[in-house]
């Protein structure tokens, strides 16, 4: 019986020797891990802006932050109108627009932000692109292709027969809901015709 017991306790050593060995590897890789420089990285959030804002200018637009720690960081916005119409506030990374903007001028510019060192103007992380979107507001009336749109019918033709198309667009968003749909109404002459939403 001895014999037994001493060959189960020499059987199990290793496997116990092994559970320490692993938890120590652990240890050391999580003591690692938590020892590791973390990656610095641009911060924000979609930046945008509504069009035709009545407020005094300039327009808070958003914000761009990098995980940067420099007392000497200073941000800086290069690519379209950066710095005619798009400014930066250089130590807290605000971003204004300086006009109002028209979605249907442009509904979005493409801007770079960097991050340097006021001191040398060493980059301190790569320059990152981001955009700036207009949002749309429903400022656009519907206008008629064209001045006249011609059409005929047969006499005697039955209710119902198609006379001519007519079609109108609006330069609003069209992914925005309601602002660019367009419907049709007869003002005169409704007695003999109608018009569907399709013109």
């Amino acid at each position: 019986m001895s014999h037994l017991i001493l060959l189960f306790s020499l059987l199990l050593a290793p496997a116990f020797a092994d559970g320490r060995s692993q938890k120590s590897t652990q240890d050391l890789c999580s003591s690692d891990v938590s020892h590791k420089r973390q990656k610095r990285d641009w911060i924000w959030n979609q930046l945008h802006i509504q069009e035709e804002l009545d407020t005094p200018l300039p327009h808070h637009v958003g914000k761009i932050t990098s995980s940067v720690r420099n007392k000497n960081a200073k941000y800086i916005i290069e690519g379209e109108f950066a710095n005619t119409i798009f400014k930066v506030e250089e130590t807290s990374g605000d971003v204004y627009a300086f006009e109002r903007l028209d979605r249907e001028k442009k509904a979005e510019y493409e801007l770079t932000a960097l991050i340097i060192d006021r001191t040398n103007n060493k980059s301190l992380e790569r320059p990152s692109r981001f955009i700036i979107k207009v949002y749309d507001i429903n400022d656009n009336a519907p206008v008629f292709v064209q001045k006249v749109f011609n059409g005929s019918v047969p006499e005697m033709s039955p209710v119902g027969t198609s006379v001519t198309k007519v079609t109108a667009v609006d330069a609003d968003d069209p992914t925005v809901s309601g602002h660019a749909t367009v419907t049709y109404e007869v003002t005169t002459g409704g007695e003999y015709f109608t018009i569907d939403d399709s013109g």
